[in-house]
This record gives C-alpha cells, sequence and structure tokens, in this order.
C-alpha cells in the first residue's frame, strides 16, 4: 500500500506470532487486490470493465458498498471516483484492510495490542495496567509538533490531509481539490468508519466537523489552511492539546 504497518503486541503466549502473520497477510492480500498501480489487480480490471459482474469478488462488493454509503451519507461529497472519472477505492481499502487485520488479532484472542496503519491506528485494551494507548495527533505545519494526544483502550483514529502529499483528496460534489482544510482526524469504533468519516470531513470542510459527529465520530479535529483547529471532542479522552 506504500505505507508502514507495524503492530504492538502486549499480549504473551503461544501462537501470537501466527495470528500477528495473519493479520499481515489480510493486508498483503488487499494491497494485491486493491492496488489501482497494478494492472492485473481487481480494482484495475474492475475500472477497465474486464470484471464481469457475476465474478466482483465478495471483498471488492464490500467496498465498494462502504464508498457507496460514505457518498451518501456525506452527500456526495466522498467518492471514489476521481475528479477525471477513474476509480480510486484508496480512501476506503486502507481503513477497511486494516481493521481486517485487527479483527485477526482479536479474535485470535488477543486483547491488548495496537495496529499502525501509516499513522491510522487500531487499538485493544491497555498497554499496561490503568493507561490507555497515547495516541499523538501531528500538526501539520510542524512535522515535529503534536497537535494532541488521545487516550484510547478501544477504538480506532484515522488522520486524511494534504500536508504530506498535496492536494490529492477532491470533494466529490465539485471534483475541485480540497483547500478549507488540511487535516482533519477522527476517532470511531472502527477504522474503516473512521477513516472514511476523516475524508468526508476533508473534503466537506468546517461544517464536516459537526456533521462527522452525528455520524459515528466520537471525536474530531481539524485544523484549517489559516491553522485554525476545530474540535468535537465527544467522549474522547484528550490528554493534551494546543485548543
Amino acid at each position: 500500500m506504500g505505507i508502514p504497518m507495524s503492530v504492538d503486541v502486549r499480549d504473551s503466549g503461544a501462537g501470537v506470532s501466527e495470528l500477528v502473520e495473519r493479520a499481515f497477510e489480510v493486508l498483503r492480500a488487499a494491497d494485491r487486490r486493491f492496488s489501482r498501480f497494478d494492472p492485473d489487480s481487481e480494482v484495475s480490471r474492475y475500472a477497465r470493465r474486464q470484471v464481469p459482474p457475476a465474478e466482483v469478488s465478495a471483498d471488492l462488493r464490500e467496498v465498494l458498498a462502504l464508498a457507496g454509503r460514505a457518498w451518501d451519507e456525506s452527500g456526495g461529497a466522498f467518492s471514489v471516483r476521481r475528479p477525471d472519472g477513474t476509480l480510486d477505492t484508496d480512501g476506503v481499502v486502507k481503513g477497511w484492510a486494516a481493521q481486517r487485520a485487527a479483527d485477526v488479532l482479536e479474535g485470535g484472542g488477543l486483547l491488548r495490542f495496537c495496529l499502525n496503519a501509516g499513522g491510522d491506528v487500531v487499538v485493544r485494551g491497555e498497554p499496561e495496567p490503568g493507561r490507555g494507548w497515547h495516541v499523538g495527533i501531528r500538526d501539520p505545519a510542524d512535522a515535529g509538533r503534536t497537535l494532541a494526544v488521545l487516550e484510547l483502550r478501544n477504538g480506532a483514529v484515522a488522520t486524511s490531509g494534504t500536508y504530506e502529499r498535496g492536494a490529492h483528496i477532491w470533494d466529490g460534489r465539485t471534483g475541485e481539490a480540497v483547500s478549507e482544510l488540511v487535516s482533519a482526524s477522527v476517532v470511531a469504533a472502527d477504522l474503516c468508519r473512521a477513516d472514511t468519516l476523516a475524508t468526508s470531513v476533508l473534503a466537506m470542510g468546517r461544517d464536516g466537523v459537526s456533521w462527522a459527529a452525528a455520524h459515528g465520530a466520537v471525536a474530531v479535529i481539524a485544523v484549517t489552511a489559516d491553522g485554525r483547529t476545530l474540535t468535537d471532542r465527544g467522549g474522547a479522552t484528550l490528554l493534551g492539546a494546543t485548543a
């Protein structure tokens, strides 16, 4: 997927290494199926209409259904159709695949872990008794500065932004690159939901903060192009924040 991925497991016992390997195989399988840079991946062949409807995999159907839900809920702001009309499922797949990998770990009996998919994380339990996992949200204007630190025991955090890759996110309603916000971080129950909500917030702009809070976000932290921080903290525990 072109991003670093890691898992920090605090459980011990036989079978942990095997579970971690199974989780990473879920990620590798998703990359093989959904890479738009691989002309032979299913999503690439589907985009070229080379996959008959009856042969579309259950995974691709699920991802497209999730994308359709996000498009509908956001009023078209979230879209997997790029401005040139080509299909780009990246806004769904990373969170979806990472959550499935986390589900493998949890389903195998692990109770305390943090899975990090390029800065988007899924956490379960506590790394040590009495303390939740600390998840930092970086300042989009300064990679060495932390905008906020969240304490989570069970949940997920996803961030969508333009500060590293430039204007690669667009508003599906207009086809234009987003500009009002430079980053949006969302805390939600699972990473797929957090990921699509974060991208939707970025596409919708300031109005997306309250919108996300009404559509499953536990907390939202967004930064405007002029450096203002907008938050809806909901039930999340913030250990420190600039706003």
